[in-house]
């Protein structure tokens, strides 16, 4: 059975392309973050809404990229062992699968997964924010959207894109290449 993981930056297409392509060849697919929303473990509830809990605006401002990106580790960690545990479940149907979401970081995919992955980086800031507009994540007005398309582009995405090559995970700017490339891995 073929299993493989699509994560990356907010608004690269990583739900889009995983349900092209799962239901182009048949596979299943698994949205990552749909499974952290339903978490109500009161040890990770913090980390749950961390975002939501805050003042969006503030947290842009007086937080700098590498504590944005500490935090969503963090928060990546601490989801991790009942995403792990799901993932696992849905191994045992015994079918191919794809399993997408954000919170699938290098550093724990290398380390826990036995099945191939790829990460989406999005073309161009232009690109995420027109995305993020039309379904917005956390922002509810323009201006929030785009202080977290910034923060997506140019502060997450450097830091998917080295851990992700640190790890020997194959990334990509274009849709229609890692769709390619998830197809080969899926029917190899």
């Amino acid at each position: 059975m073929r299993y493989i993981f699509i994560s990356g930056i907010p608004t690269s297409g990583k739900s889009y392309l995983a349900k092209k392509v799962a239901k182009a060849i048949g596979v299943l697919h698994f949205e990552i973050d749909k499974w952290r929303e339903k978490i109500k473990d009161d040890n990770i509830k913090k980390w749950v809404n961390f975002y939501f809990d805050q003042d969006e605006e503030k947290y842009y401002k007086s937080t700098s990229c590498d504590e944005q990106w500490e935090n969503l580790k963090k928060q990546s960690e601490i989801f991790w062992p009942k995403i792990k545990s799901k993932i696992d479940g849905a191994v045992k149907l015994n079918k191919p699968a794809i399993f997408e979401g954000v919170n699938i970081l290098p550093h724990l995919a290398a380390r826990d997964l036995n099945f191939p992955g790829i990460y989406l980086l999005g073309n161009s800031f232009e690109e995420i924010f027109e995305r993020n507009k039309r379904e917005p994540r956390w922002g509810n007005t323009e201006k929030l959207q785009k202080m977290e398309a910034k923060s997506f582009f140019y502060c997450e995405r450097p830091r998917y894109k080295k851990e992700a090559e640190k790890y020997g995970f194959k990334t990509f700017e274009n849709i229609d290449e890692a769709e390619k490339e998830v197809i080969r891995l899926l029917t190899k």
